[in-house]
């Protein structure tokens, strides 16, 4: 009895030496995962984000849906200035802008034009992947609105983001209970997003705030 005693105690000790490791061990696990994802996913919001911009400044309007701003990216062109040469310290010192510059022939400035996403993101950016959550099979939602400012003008409004439950639904149950309870008691987005819909704040990512 003394020895089965005995065992029984020794196993209950690991058991709750286990359980006080994972107990420590499984948050930082989520959080460092957690992180892992996110920084791929606030990359591409960037992205997102970037080429709405864009978008907006020649249409005067977001993009609806990634099939719009994914065309825009491919199809349309925007002004590339390539430059070579640079002013030196004795042309500066002597007064010399880049204008006079160009017109010697010292240093040369030309504008061509290029696709959008060359320009944006450079050559070989996967244009399609865009709309895609890194590490997921979903896509980021994607909404666009019109808002008046305190001052009376409207404001064209979009938002893109893609929420804890879609991205960090395969980790710890309880954790993500915990982030989307937290958000919520904040009033805040359960997720990672850029723009707002409800609110005019610049395009900001809520991880910006």
């Amino acid at each position: 009895m003394k020895v089965t005693l005995k065992i029984l105690l020794a196993v209950a000790v690991v058991l709750l030496a286990y359980m006080c490791y994972r107990s420590i061990m499984t948050p930082k696990e989520f959080d460092a995962e957690r992180e892992r994802r996110e920084t791929l996913i606030k990359q591409r919001l960037i992205d997102i984000r970037k080429a709405q911009i864009e978008y907006k400044n020649i249409h005067k309007v977001h993009a609806a849906n990634f099939d719009e701003l994914c065309k825009f990216l491919k199809d349309e062109k925007l002004p590339f200035l390539i430059k070579e040469g640079v002013l030196t310290d004795e042309q500066l010192e002597k007064g010399m802008t880049e204008q006079e510059a160009v017109k010697k022939g010292l240093i040369r400035r030309d504008t061509v034009w290029v696709t959008a996403v060359d320009t944006l993101f450079g050559k070989g950016y996967n244009v399609d992947d865009l709309g895609n959550v890194p590490g997921t099979s979903i896509k980021f939602s994607m909404d666009t609105a019109t808002l008046t400012s305190g001052s009376g003008y409207t404001v064209k409004v979009f938002q893109c983001g893609v929420l804890y439950n879609d991205y960090l639904g395969d980790l710890n149950k309880q954790l993500l209970y915990n982030l989307n309870d937290k958000a919520g008691k904040m009033n805040k987005y359960q997720g990672l997003r850029v723009g707002s819909i409800e609110e005019i704040n610049n395009n900001a990512g809520n991880w910006e705030d």
